[in-house]
């Protein structure tokens, strides 16, 4: 009867994105909420769904939700995304220590890896997976907590390991950008990461989509003054152009 029970319960967590306690209390009238509450914790230990205040959230449908937001991301501005990741690849040389953000834009720079010797790190899993094969690099990924949302690794065992190693050049995408707040990102961790990668790297290459140009996001995690390049779509507004011409900023504009 318990296995019964408890099969039932996990139909019914798993059939929706989100299912009530009080549901499944109304549906089990004569089973206590504490043991109801158990087969919650039972299955969240199985990876089937979260405990959250006042019942659960399915896990197929929080990975198929993220998927495909995911996957709408990867499909917006394809075309201009590839373009700046093309010719951010024409600054590697052989030999170098390059870091790849997370991001997909940067995930478009796995196509266009020169076939040379590269010492690769990059915070994206995918990314990693996809560097896999160029035969001539070696590819390094960085460990620690994985976003779902946008498939990078950061936390502090990631700030650890950048702290540990040595970076040519950084490739970055940052999802804001204003002359006030710098370059700046949605998440705490991830920029914390950015950050310890820009003061790390010897030269800071910035992939810049300009519809970027104008937004700020909670999260600063570098300025003007610790960017080497930036490579963008259109060419920079005035003001900003006098700022990077100021700072002796390279600005490759790829339309």
């Amino acid at each position: 009867m318990n296995h019964t029970r408890k099969q039932v319960v996990h139909d019914i967590l798993v059939s929706k994105p989100f299912t009530s306690l009080k549901e499944l209390e109304e549906r089990f009238p004569n089973i206590s909420s504490m043991t109801l509450r158990r087969d919650i914790e039972f299955f969240e230990r199985q990876g089937d769904v979260i405990k959250v205040r006042g019942g659960a959230r399915s896990m197929k449908y929080i990975l198929s939700s993220e998927e495909e937001s995911f996957q709408r991301r990867l499909s917006e501005n394809k075309h201009i995304k590839q373009k700046l990741a093309k010719t951010a690849s024409s600054l590697f040389e052989s030999g170098r220590s390059i870091y790849i953000d997370s991001g997909t834009t940067c995930i478009e720079l796995c196509s266009y890896i020169p076939e040379v010797r590269l010492n690769l790190t990059t915070s994206g899993p995918n990314i990693a997976l996809a560097l896999l094969k160029h035969q001539k690099v070696m590819v390094n990924l960085v460990g620690g907590f994985v976003n779902r949302d946008n498939l990078s690794v950061s936390g502090d065992i990631a700030l650890q390991y950048i702290n540990s190693i040595n970076i040519d050049i950084a490739i970055i995408s940052p999802s804001g950008f204003s002359l006030e707040e710098g370059f700046s990102s949605g998440n705490f961790n991830e920029s914390k990461l950015k950050h310890a990668v820009t003061e790390k790297a010897r030269k800071v290459v910035i992939l810049l989509l300009s519809d970027k140009i104008g937004k700020t996001l909670p999260f600063t995690f570098c300025d003007l003054t610790s960017v080497s390049t930036i490579i963008t779509d259109k060419p920079l507004p005035a003001e900003f152009t006098v700022k990077t011409e100021k700072l002796g900023i390279q600005v490759l504009v790829t339309e």
